[in-house]
């Protein structure tokens, strides 16, 4: 029992912040963006596993600064165009 217990670690917002090297607020972000790692809700609480967090960091590894990185990590910003809000604003 004690390996599944530490096998299926969740990280809270602040933990899983500190983990990618993030601040709380720029992770909720991109929660709110739909630009962050895949977290999951447990009653009102929000949670991350460190395998979703390392996948989503993982996206923006380059080999050097030539690199044309397709699946780049995007920015915490509001996303315009089609799935974004109705109010017309950009970022």
């Amino acid at each position: 029992m004690a390996d599944i217990i530490k096998d299926t670690r969740y990280l809270r917002t602040k933990e899983a912040a500190h983990y990618v090297g993030l601040s709380s607020r720029t992770l909720e972000k991109h929660r709110t963006y739909g630009t962050g790692p895949a977290y999951r809700k447990i009653g009102g609480r929000v949670v991350y596993t460190l395998e979703d967090l390392r996948a989503w960091a993982d996206r923006g590894a380059c080999a050097s600064t030539s690199d044309p990185n397709n699946g780049k990590v995007s920015p915490a910003i509001r996303r315009t165009g089609e799935g974004a809000g109705t109010n017309g604003e950009g970022a």
